[in-house]
């Protein structure tokens, strides 16, 4: 009976054992049975199985995961020259974490290489899941470098201070995460951010802060002639640590200067300027008149960069050639036909090479010239050289005319870059009639009853020719008579004088002849006179021819 009690009492604490310690005994019972693998459902419901009890399974299936996971190799000391701190890291980085060997959870950093200060820039994390389960409370932090103004993130980051926090409640298998930033750099240098995981192991990269500097220069001629191009050299050049982009040079041209295409100002597009390079450029313009003309160029880029280069002037001068031929307007054959030319520099600069030339009119001889000038076919040359401003030249030219005429010549100037000028001189030259008028009787003395025969001759002495020249014959009545006439022109009697017909003209050196045949009745010392007149003459031109005519 005691046995019996015995057994009883044993079997009722064995059972109050197993009631209130079921959990552990179905946990690691069933767990060193079946193994960590899935709980089949209806083993839940026996006996005291518990949300406990499943934590311990899971526990356990960590430990033999983390057991399963190669331990990494000890990292070899990096050599002192080749030593890498998060200050000198690139703008790209990885990091894997807890090592290399045993990577649970990947840290991506890509941040630019360069920005520009002031300038707003993005950069982004990326977290990778490695394994191939499931992580839980993820926490990604990202420490910033001082000069970095923190604008935003996406996702939005928990912002402490300088530090930004991402907080991952879970990530899936092979899962990956990106978060990106963006902010400015305030101040040039470089910009350190870094980011780490729980881990505490920071994945830090570097962005150099750099700042393009520009600077312009530009170079013109001082003076230059009206008619050249003139040259405009510009440089432009980075004087800064980073590249000025989309650079572009501006001039605009005063009122009067263009390009030598015609356009009013000057557009370079320069494109990417890097740090320390320098681009040089010529432009040709020209000025439409003479004048000072100021010049300055612009230089810009994108962020507002902007430079200016000093102003500087070109003097645009010219030459200005006056000329002016004086000369007798009016000359009698037989003189010399006398002529200055004078040629002055009136412009704002030398004339070089001045030549002036002057024609040569037809019915000249003798031709005379001072100053050097040389006669070259029908013109008259002088090759003067250098004519300073406000300076003149006087020249002569002397011939001799050989007719009666209208001498018409023009002289000329030239010289570079000066306009070419030319100025004439017209001169009447006359002839100067000159009428001999000569009489003789062929024979005296002659006896009355007898013809006697008068020879009259005009002879033109001069240089020009003589027109309507009129013979008259006045016969002494009491010593003779009319008897005939003949000669150049036409000869009639009227009350004792013979008229004869006007001669058109007479050439110079010329002669022409009348006879006037008489009677004579009486004797005595007679006198037979002959009057002349003529376009040329103002008034008669008498003269008388005396015979003695005997009984």
């Amino acid at each position: 009976m005691r046995n019996k009690r015995k057994i009883m009492t044993t079997l009722l604490l064995i059972g109050l054992i197993l009631l209130l310690t079921g959990c552990h005994y179905s946990c690691k019972s069933y767990c060193a049975k079946e193994g960590l693998g899935p709980v089949p459902p209806e083993l839940a419901k026996k006996m005291h199985w518990s949300d406990e009890c499943e934590a311990w399974i899971d526990l356990q299936r960590t430990k033999i995961a983390q057991a399963q996971i190669p331990k990494p190799a000890p990292t070899p000391a990096p050599k002192p020259t080749r030593t890498v701190t998060p200050e000198q890291g690139p703008n790209e980085v990885t990091r894997t974490l807890p090592c290399n060997d045993c990577g649970i959870l990947k840290i991506e950093k890509i941040m630019p290489q360069q920005a520009n200060i002031n300038a707003p820039f993005d950069y982004k994390i990326v977290a990778t899941n490695l394994t191939d389960m499931p992580l839980s409370n993820v926490t990604i932090m990202e420490a910033l470098s001082d000069g970095f103004v923190y604008q935003k993130s996406e996702p939005n980051a928990k912002k402490d201070g300088r530090v930004l926090t991402w907080d991952i409640p879970g990530m899936g298998p092979g899962e990956s995460k990106t978060f990106l930033v963006s902010g400015y750099a305030d101040k040039t240098g470089q910009i350190v951010n870094c980011a780490n995981a729980s881990y505490v192991i920071p994945a830090c990269a570097r962005t150099d802060i750099v700042e393009a500097q520009l600077v312009v220069a530009h170079t013109i001629q001082e003076a230059v002639l009206i008619c050249d191009e003139i040259p405009v050299r510009i440089i432009v050049r980075n004087n800064g640590s980073g590249t000025a982009s989309n650079v572009k040079v501006v001039a605009a041209l005063p009122e009067g200067l263009t390009t030598v295409e015609g356009q009013k100002t000057i557009n370079i597009n320069v494109g990417a300027l890097g740090a320390g390079q320098a681009k040089e450029y010529t432009v040709k313009t020209k000025a439409a008149k003479v004048g000072r003309y100021p010049l300055k160029a612009t230089a810009m880029a994108d962020g507002d960069l902007k430079a200016e280069s000093v102003a500087s002037t070109t003097v645009v001068t010219q030459p200005v050639l006056q000329i002016v031929k004086e000369g007798p307007k009016t000359l009698y054959l037989g003189r010399r036909a006398e002529y200055t030319i004078t040629v002055k520099n009136t412009g704002t600069a030398t004339a070089q090479k001045t030549v002036v030339e002057d024609t040569i009119p037809d019915g000249v001889e003798d031709v005379r010239v001072t100053d050097g000038g040389k006669m070259i076919g029908s013109k008259l040359r002088w090759e003067l050289g250098e004519l300073p401003q406000n300076a003149s030249k006087t020249l002569l030219v002397t011939y001799m005319p050989t007719r009666a005429a209208t001498l018409s010549n023009t002289a000329s100037a030239t010289a570079t870059c000066a306009a070419a000028v030319s100025a004439s001189a017209q001169t009447s030259v006359k002839g100067i009639a000159a009428i001999l008028l000569e009489v003789i009787d062929v024979e005296d003395p002659i006896e009355v009853g007898t013809n006697e025969t008068y020879q009259i001759t005009v002879t033109n002495q001069g240089t020009a020719v003589d027109t309507n020249i009129v013979i008259k014959g006045i016969l002494e009545g009491q010593f003779m008579e009319y008897v005939s006439s003949k000669g150049a022109t036409r000869g009639t009697l009227s009350d004792g004088v013979v008229t004869f017909a006007p001669l058109p003209s007479l050439a110079p050196k010329a002669k022409a002849t009348w006879e006037i045949t008489i009677k004579a009745l009486k004797e005595g010392d007679v006198r037979f006179r002959i009057v002349m007149n003529s376009d040329q003459l103002d008034r008669d031109v008498e003269e008388t021819e005396a015979t003695n005519f005997y009984q």
